[in-house]
């Protein structure tokens, strides 16, 4: 099989990841002020307390997965450094440059017993004592790693290894530094004895043997341990180091240990059902019970006698050490409020605690202890919202709402809404998530049909816009607004005429007023209404188009003549060229900045020419048409300043009639250069100037998909915006709706504001349980949920009840009655798989149906249930009230992970293809088997399930994919296997056979189909797989292998892979062929790259590489490349990263031609091919 004939992969961002797994408050920035560092998967961000509030200050990317953060202070040194670690075992220190305003990277290493060395059974933990200079890192079994930072001051801010030594204690399950009276750094290990074992054992260590704490310690647990006693709590797992107060009266280590006291100073073990306080000097001990047995996952110190505990189950805790003057009398536990569900705590002073979260929003508080008000005791201040995990999803929307699945127009992600299942357990929620240019309506100024323009005004007098003209076919409407919003439709305006179609109106600055329509060009009066000037064609002519700043007025009348007239000589007509000898007039337009020129674009030729508005002479120009056979034509021009000036001239825009884009730089002497082409979609788009502040414009691009071009970071940037349609769009900064637009589309006239550049939008639905599947019904336009809700009862029982509800896809809430799944003394009922499908009901019409698949999870502590019951297939219907009903409970033996739906073929099995298709037909994917049913209702209310096939594989079925009558099926161990459903014939019945194999050991996670006999996988390491069945192979054993033609690793295990199916234009580099979400809450598009750009942008890729310079200077190669315990490779396999390419706009213009020397194009198409992808997300 020859590598050209197979696809390219091509993977790029839509939602960047935004679970929080790290934070720490540091002084990084400035010895003044504080900041909160943030890791989110491979992005570091730095937050700065602004106001009661947080502003992100700084975000970088690393070339790996964060797993560790921590902060080290330098001698003598007023800032910190970070310390940062990735999963690959590669590790660097970064400093803040206030000059570059940039995270300098100083020291950067690599593990080098990484290859011999067995994982450590939990986290990566990396400790930092007190005083900021030592560091222990336990990242293999049994192995301490330890460093220091240099004692001289040339060497202060460098990290220099100590050693690398043994520890008996193999099952960690917490440690800390404590704080010692001595100064020499101390640990304190909390650790399982084996890992079979119930017990849990406390043992603290000094780091160093010499008094210079220059020598590690052996960590000899005959000679070194200080402390080694058993907890009475055997499922302990925190540790918290208590800092010591000062003392009036100096301690001493004491022989009678029964009679000494603990002081404050020393540590707590915190448990689940007790609290043990140790002091560090005399080794004392004091045990309090909690009032409530509590799951404690994370800490933050408020004060020397007060901390911050959350649990498993979002509540915030608050932990009180008891005292009398310096002793320590007991322990107290008091509930202070809800959060989500914290994999951090820190508290950043000013009564400020930042809850970051993994399973949810990361949340700021502030926390008021004295209120007496329980509720009132945590207010929140700012949300970072977190779409992590997301454990499912669905597209909803590429573009198209018919119900005919989900083929779209041109791609572009704005258009494409997804809805995730977010969060775990109270925190779960669904968000729906669009990326782009936000429109949020501000009203509904009525319900107009076939707008044909609106033009802003404003009333004479009036400081700021308050009217808006709307144009019809056959008449002109005006509406006035008042400074409180209300709206009135007017009779007359300033001598408006009413009863014709305007083709453009706007205000002078002298106090007049300008109308053009189709019969005549009017100057008035905008305080009596009187016409000052007009001009109107001769004989029976029309006017067609018009353009006009405050200075000049062009026309196009009948499409064959120019007309020039001077606004400031009342309309006096300055020049008049007829060209209907040799072509036509298409479009014009008179930029708004530049004086005395015009652009015009003609129809028979192709061609735009910038005019000299006094002759009507062309003085440059361009063709438009590419080739011979190019019959494109401009439609509509924009001449403006999107960039500012600064950085870039004006740019002309030229939308083609084909729904391209031609831009041109414009120099001093108006020269045309640097074309650019872009495709905003099927058809012609039409431009609409939006004024920014300094001067410059963006355009508002109305098309079958609408979007925004603006200027961003020295480029100009074209992204689509959220709204679904738009015909007409114009500037409408009233005193009640400042910095708002007017929009019509084919059916209402709107208020909106539009954000001024592309971000990413989400609209929650908090549900406080778990959502774990979701599958959408354009027909019913609702959302199937498969949730689940985990809560505590009386006694501290944790309790969990399963259901199936529906919700609205447009209000966005529930509707009708959740139908809850059984549940019984010896078993739980849970959802594993939703899916809507088109079934055939009993009278043979097609019908939408639900599918959910379940699973019993018995109740070891009671008897066990029907011991050949293991799970379900319901069938839903939904009624006239959007309730869900029951069409079909089929009892299985085993659980059913996953749901699909088989389309085309034979669906009764018999092989004659007389069956009522294979749209009846369900694949299954139970425990330990993949079956094939029918599925045929007997009733409105019944319906029964009939196996015809079973497969069996290798150990579990993760994930099913259907395409026509193969089955992917991924296993949890070994990859992916492709089964083929063969209808009964004179061989025997209907079969399931295996036609390919994957022969990898891969613990899959999820599997998806992506065109042309291309299949994706994800496994549980973060890999992503393109798979392919070798049909050419010489052998039978050749032909059913299955071969890799792209991998890369994500960095992040993927949850879900949907299929998508878009249009693309022939000529496109990228076809997005899937989306996939992340555990980390990660969405990103994965496409196929055209042959023609495969070995382009592999070079490509290949040059940004070695010059792109991220945080940590770690290769790209090795970060990007496969990775698990069979293997590792050196970079991506035909595997395009979309992150890395668009870095190469970041670049300055030297490095970007030394990236694209001797690689073909010229720097300015590769911009414009980077421009391109980056448009697609």
């Amino acid at each position: 099989m020859s590598p050209f004939s197979v696809a390219m992969a091509y993977i790029a961002p839509i939602h960047k990841p935004s679970s929080v797994r790290h934070a720490l408050r540091s002084h990084l920035l400035s010895a003044d002020e504080e900041s909160l560092v943030l890791a989110k998967a491979n992005r570091l961000e730095i937050w700065r307390l602004s106001e009661d509030s947080l502003v992100q200050v700084h975000s970088t990317t690393v070339n790996g997965t964060i797993s560790i953060l921590q902060k080290l202070r330098p001698k003598d040194a007023k800032t910190d450094m970070l310390f940062i670690g990735t999963d690959r075992f590669d590790y660097f220190t970064v400093a803040w440059n206030p000059e570059t305003l940039r995270l300098d990277t100083l020291n950067p290493y690599v593990d080098p017993g990484e290859g011999h060395m067995r994982d450590s059974q939990s986290v990566d933990r990396c400790l930092v004592d007190p005083s900021g200079r030592y560091m222990a890192l336990h990242l293999w079994e049994g192995v301490l790693t330890i460093w220091r930072l240099g004692s001289r001051k040339s060497n202060a801010m460098v990290l220099e290894w100590m050693d690398q030594v043994r520890l008996s204690e193999l099952f960690i399950r917490a440690s800390t530094f404590l704080y010692t009276e001595t100064g020499h750094p101390k640990l304190a290990f909390l650790y399982q004895s084996r890992v079979d074992a119930s017990d849990t054992k406390l043992v603290t260590y000094r780091l160093t043997s010499d008094d210079r704490d220059s020598v590690a310690s052996r960590f000899d647990p005959n000679r070194d341990r200080e402390v080694d006693i058993h907890i009475p709590d055997p499922s302990a797992s925190m540790l918290i180091p208590v800092r010591k107060v000062e003392e009036e009266v100096k301690r001493h280590n004491v022989r009678n240990v029964e009679s000494a006291k603990a002081h404050v100073g020393g540590l707590i073990v915190v448990g689940e059902t007790r609290l043990l306080y140790i002091d560090e000097v005399t080794k004392t001990m004091v045990e309090s019970g909690l009032r409530e047995a509590s799951i404690f996952v994370a800490w933050a110190e408020y004060n020397v006698t007060h901390y911050f505990l959350a649990d498993d189950y979002g509540d915030l805790h608050l932990l009180e050490i008891l005292t009398d003057g310096v002793v320590v009398t007991g322990m107290d536990v008091s509930r202070i409020g809800e959060t989500s569900r914290a994999s951090n705590l820190v508290y950043l002073g000013d009564n400020l605690l930042f809850v970051a979260s993994h399973y949810g929003n990361s949340q700021l508080f502030r926390v008021d202890l004295g209120n007496e008000d329980p509720e009132q005791r945590l207010q929140l201040v700012k949300t970072l919202s977190n779409i992590g995990p997301i454990l499912d999803f669905a597209v909803m929307d590429m573009g198209n709402r018919g119900d005919d699945g989900q083929l779209g127009n041109e791609y572009s992600s704005g258009q494409a809404r997804i809805v995730t299942c977010s969060g775990a357990h109270k925190d779960g929620s669904l968000r729906s998530v669009r990326s782009g240019v936000g429109l949020e309506d501000v009203g509904i100024l009525a319900d107009l049909e076939h707008c044909r323009g609106l033009f802003p005004l404003a009333a004479y007098g009036s400081p700021k816009t308050d009217t808006l003209a709307v144009s019809f076919l056959t008449e002109t409407r005006v509406f006035r607004f008042d400074p409180q919003g209300e709206v009135e439709e007017v009779e007359s305006f300033a001598g408006l005429a009413f009863k014709q179609h305007t083709l453009l109106a706007k205000n002078l600055p002298n106090g007049q007023l300008l109308q053009v329509t189709s019969t005549a060009a009017t100057l008035l009066d905008a305080e009596s209404g009187v016409t000052i000037a007009s001009w109107s064609p001769e004989g029976e002519r029309t006017i067609i188009n018009a353009s006009a700043n405050i200075h000049w007025l062009l026309l196009s009348v009948n499409g064959t003549e120019l007309v020039s007239l001077s606004i400031s000589n009342n309309l006096h007509a300055v020049q008049e060229k007829d060209i209907s000898e040799h072509d036509q007039i298409a479009c014009l337009h008179i930029p708004p900045q530049l004086h005395d020129v015009g652009v015009v674009g003609f129809w028979n030729s192709g061609t735009v020419s910038i005019i000299d508005l006094n002759t009507l002479e062309p003085i440059h120009g361009a063709s438009l048409r590419t080739s011979k056979d190019d019959a494109s034509i401009p439609r509509d021009l924009a001449l403006v300043q999107i960039l500012p000036p600064a950085v870039s001239g004006p740019t002309l825009f030229i939308a083609m009639q084909d729904g391209n884009v031609v831009t041109f730089n414009i120099s001093k002497d108006l020269g045309l250069s640097g074309r650019k082409q872009v495709i905003l979609g099927m058809r012609q788009a039409r431009f609409h100037l939006l004024p920014q502040p300094d001067g410059i414009f963006s355009i508002f691009a109305t098309t079958e998909h609408p979007s925004l071009i603006y200027g961003s970071e020295g480029r100009i940037v074209y992204s689509a915006v959220t709204a679904d349609e738009a015909s007409y769009v114009c500037p409408f900064d009233t005193e009640s709706f400042p910095n708002c637009i007017a929009l019509a589309t084919d059916t209402q006239l709107k208020i909106s504001l539009i954000d001024r550049e592309r971000q990413t939008y989400e609209k929650p639905l908090h549900l406080s349980e778990m959502v774990r599947r979701i599958a959408y019904s354009p027909k019913e336009k609702v959302f199937g949920l498969g949730c689940i809700r985990r809560e505590l009862v009386a006694g501290g029982e944790e309790v969990v009840h399963s259901s199936f509800k529906l919700v609205d896809e447009i209000l966005f809430h529930r509707v009708g009655k959740p139908f809850p799944l059984s549940a019984s003394p010896s078993h739980t009922e849970l959802v594993e798989a939703v899916i809507r499908a088109e079934l055939t009901d009993s009278y043979g019409n097609p019908a939408e149906r639900f599918l959910v698949g379940t699973s019993y999870l018995p109740d070891p502590d009671l008897a066990p249930g029907p011991a050949d019951v293991r799970g379900r297939i319901l069938v839903f219907g939904v009624d006239a009230e959007r309730n869900p009903y029951l069409l079909l409970s089929h009892e299985l033996k085993g659980a059913c992970r996953c749901l699909a739906v088989m389309e085309g073929g034979d669906g009764d099995g018999d092989g004659n293809g007389n069956g009522n298709g294979n749209a009846n037909m369900i694949v299954a994917g139970l425990t330990k088997t993949v079956v094939v049913c029918r599925y045929e209702e007997t009733s409105d209310v019944s319906a029964v399930l009939t196996r015809l096939a079973s497969y069996r594989p290798s150990t579990y079925p993760a994930e099913i994919a259907v395409r026509g009558r193969v089955i992917a099926v991924a296993d949890l161990m070994k990859s992916v296997a492709l089964v083929e459903y063969v209808p009964a014939g004179e061989k025997g019945g209907p079969r399931l056979a295996e036609c390919a194999r994957h022969l990898g050991a891969v613990w899959a996670t999820a599997v998806g189909d992506v065109g042309d006999g291309n299949w994706l996988e994800a496994d549980a390491q973060g890999n992503l797989m393109v798979l392919r069945r070798n049909g050419k192979g010489l052998t039978a054993e050749d032909r059913r292998r299955m071969d890799v033609t792209s991998e890369m690793n994500l960095g992040e295990m993927v949850n879900r892979i949907r299929g998508i199916e878009v249009e693309t234009t022939p000529g496109a580099m990228v076809v997005p062929r899937a989306f996939l979400g992340t555990v980390e809450g990660g969405i990103y598009m994965f496409g196929t790259i055209a042959p023609h750009a495969q070995d382009l942008l592999l070079r490509f890729q290949a040059r940004l590489a070695e010059v792109v310079e991220t945080t940590g200077k770690i290769r790209f190669g090795p970060y990007r490349a496969f990775r698990n315990a069979e293997r590792e490779g050196d970079g991506p396999f035909r595997f395009l990263d979309g992150e890395l390419l668009e870095r190469f706009l970041d670049v300055d213009e030297a490095t970007q031609r030394a990236i694209c020397h001797e690689l073909g194009p010229t720097v300015e198409d590769m911009r414009n091919m980077v421009e391109e992808l980056r448009r697609m997300h």
